[in-house]
């Protein structure tokens, strides 16, 4: 994976959600030999698909403006045209989820957009609620 660099456990990325409103650390792993992100929030921890990354900066780029978060828990529907769904469309790069733990492989789009900013990827908002995301 060409953006994501490896992020040891000891060394997570320290990052809030778009709003500001809540902290977590995300670090990277290797599961079933694929790279993953660890989302630890609070004592909740979330499992996604590192090449989540490469593949929303590839979606915005092509989007070209800005797209809604519309971040969602995994049991309720997420809001067409957002990352949130397109993060578990059949239609993306990996045909489903990125979220790789069963129950919990919603809020997509509130936890890997505060990785792109902060890996440099992208621009987001940080409004109290609908927040949106583009490439850089």
């Amino acid at each position: 994976m060409a953006t994501l660099p490896n992020r040891p456990k000891d060394n997570p990325w320290k990052l809030k959600t778009p709003p500001g409103t809540s902290e977590y650390t995300m670090h990277t792993d290797e599961k079933d030999g694929k790279q993953i992100l660890v989302c630890t929030v609070g004592s909740t921890v979330l499992h996604y698909d590192a090449r989540c990354i490469d593949d929303l900066h590839a979606m915005l780029k092509k989007a070209g403006d800005w797209v809604e978060l519309g971040g969602a828990d995994e049991q309720k529907p997420a809001k067409e045209g957002t990352v949130e769904a397109w993060g578990r469309s059949e239609a993306n790069p990996v045909g489903g989820w990125y979220g790789l733990k069963k129950g919990l492989r919603g809020r997509f789009g509130a936890y890997v957009p505060p990785l792109m900013e902060e890996l440099g990827l992208c621009e987001l908002e940080h409004n109290a609620k609908n927040n949106r995301i583009r490439a850089k």
